[in-house]
């Protein structure tokens, strides 16, 4: 019984850039415990690749050609998906950019590309995907918050406030829409390994050292750390969760971290 809460058999789960890293992880965890994938890139040849990778995994994905940031494609793919797929019963907001630029050296641009991808995209996805889901009176959503929902950090004042807003924006989506039997989360990860951070993964690196030992499980995470909260906030096991971010980082954001003579 208590296994079957966990069980996604049935279910069809977007999960949208989810070409690589964290999200392809996610996505290959939801589609493990039973979910039908579908992913969607901004860049044909990504999700080619990625589903190709998928393929090699015992996955088969659908993929979808759309910017989460324009309103006029999310429609027209949502109703395609739905047609083409079925009723989209998980989304996962995971598409992002961070762009790493000290505040008095940043463009207006800049700071509207990552609030436009980072905050509005998933506003858009979740508009037009929560409105089936209201008319079906269920659903859930996974919004990809960030330790930056919370915390601070030199270069990063853009991504900050774009997952800062989208922790609150999912906490109003879940008092919205917690009537239609929808619920809406969040994941916010902490430090990954991921090919991204490959080259400061090494010992001796000053930033290697840092989250060693800033990090109270003393590692950094691996992909597959996300996989069981995604599976979580997708499954009937989380049916009275509502509005809440699950952050997965090693206990950082529980602890000051250790003292210089520790």
């Amino acid at each position: 019984m208590s296994l079957s809460l966990f069980d996604l058999t049935g279910k069809r789960a977007l999960v949208t850039g989810a070409t690589h890293g964290l999200g392809m992880s996610m996505a290959a965890g939801l589609a493990h415990a039973g979910a039908q994938l579908i992913i969607n890139d901004i860049s044909q040849e990504k999700l080619d690749q990625a589903i190709e990778e998928y393929k090699r995994m015992g996955i088969e994905a659908s993929g979808y050609l759309f910017d989460v940031t324009d309103e006029p494609a999310v429609i027209a793919n949502v109703a395609k998906i739905e047609k083409e797929v079925g009723p989209i019963d998980i989304l996962i907001n995971n598409a992002g950019i961070i762009k790493r630029i000290p505040v008095i050296d940043m463009d207006v641009a800049d700071w509207e590309q990552v609030l436009k991808i980072d905050l509005t995209g998933p506003f858009i996805m979740a508009k037009h995907i929560g409105r089936q889901m209201i008319e079906r009176r269920a659903g859930k959503i996974i919004n990809m918050c960030s330790m930056m929902s919370e915390v601070g950090r030199n270069t990063v004042s853009a991504y900050a406030a774009a997952k800062g807003g989208l922790k609150m924006l999912t906490k109003n989506l879940a008092t919205e829409w917690a009537p239609f039997n929808i619920q809406v989360n969040g994941i916010g990860p902490g430090y990954f390994a991921t090919s991204q951070t490959a080259p400061i993964r090494v010992d001796g690196h000053p930033f290697n050292d840092f989250i060693i030992s800033r990090t109270p499980a003393a590692r950094w995470g691996e992909t597959d750390d996300l996989q069981g909260a995604a599976i979580f906030l997708s499954s009937k096991a989380s049916d009275f969760v509502n509005g809440h971010i699950l952050y997965v980082d090693g206990g950082i954001l529980a602890s000051l971290g250790k003292a210089a003579n520790e």
